[in-house]
């Protein structure tokens, strides 16, 4: 694997701005990093590198040659980091991110599956709703539902979840119910105070996403609220699907507007960038996709 550490460390000087930076950040000696650049200048039969006193830049070529040869390494490298973790056993501490009502639901149960299955591991979760920055808060692995914004995380889609309007029985005996978004003017809805934009439901209107401010005499803070407050009569909510399955399935609310509704929204598997996952970390992410069913949510 000489050659391959070779080519590491022009990715370093690129990256890093000098030879000096990148034999820091290889922990190397700046006469080592040398020789690695000179030996692949000459191989290649190129300047990759132009050398001041300070700083190193690429040249044309070696900027085009940096671009195609990253991902090339990255992967080599993942390869062998994957053949040495398919050869052990996970272990150690396994620490999750997971959305608060998703993950005691859905979570727990593979989570119990995966520590008898490997009883060598320890497992750490941690429910929050906010989108935390894994390494500042030390998890191997967050859940995510959401449309991801660029980022320097890996991912893996496991599904993705519907979004729904329901309301009690009781409330469409009084009032109707409605039969275009456009409708919901009219009729009193349930908002949560905390969404980034209260009263503003997403909808699929001719083929085109479009919000429709929606309002009403009744709002509260938590789900738990809305929904309660949903089928005692009070109005209609909006909200994930799988949240309110088991008042569906006890009758206490039904689903309207189900033509409209927005495009489901993906719920992914997100891991530090650039590194093949530990053991414990690709078990889990393997057992997930197994197990968490989310058909028909």
């Amino acid at each position: 694997m000489s050659r391959l550490a070779d080519l590491e460390t022009f990715i370093a000087i690129i990256e890093h701005g000098s030879m000096t930076n990148a034999a820091r950040n290889l922990d190397r000696s700046l006469q080592a990093v040398s020789r690695s650049l000179a030996a692949l200048e000459e191989d290649i039969g190129v300047q990759l590198v132009h050398r001041t006193t300070r700083q190193s830049g690429a040249s044309e070529a070696g900027l085009a040659f940096y671009k195609r040869l990253k991902p090339a390494v990255a992967e080599i490298r993942e390869a062998e980091l994957e053949a040495n973790n398919r050869r052990s056993e996970p272990s150690g501490i396994l620490r999750v991110g997971a959305p608060f009502l998703f993950g005691p639901e859905f979570l727990v149960p593979i989570i119990a599956e995966y520590m008898r299955t490997y009883p060598s591991v320890e497992v750490d979760l941690q429910l929050s709703d906010a989108f935390v920055d894994l390494a500042a808060e030390g998890l191997d692995l967050v859940l995510r539902i959401a449309d991801l914004p660029d980022s320097g995380l890996q991912a893996k889609r496991l599904g993705a979840l519907r979004r729904v309007v329901f309301g009690a029985p009781s409330y469409f005996e009084r009032h109707g119910r409605p039969e275009h978004p456009s409708d919901l003017r009219h009729h009193a809805c349930l908002v949560r105070t905390i969404d980034q934009r209260p009263g503003q439901w997403s909808f699929l209107i001719d083929g085109k996403p479009r919000a429709i401010t929606v309002s009403g005499s009744f709002r509260a803070n938590t789900m738990a609220a809305i929904y309660s407050a949903a089928s005692h009569g009070l109005g209609i909510a909006y909200s994930p699907l799988w949240q309110v399955r088991h008042l569906i399935d006890k009758g206490s609310i039904e689903l309207v507007l189900k033509e409209f509704e927005p495009k489901p929204v993906p719920i992914h598997a997100l891991w530090q960038e650039n590194r093949f996952p530990p053991a414990k970390v690709r078990a889990f992410i393997d057992l997930l996709t197994v197990r968490l069913k989310l058909a028909g949510l």
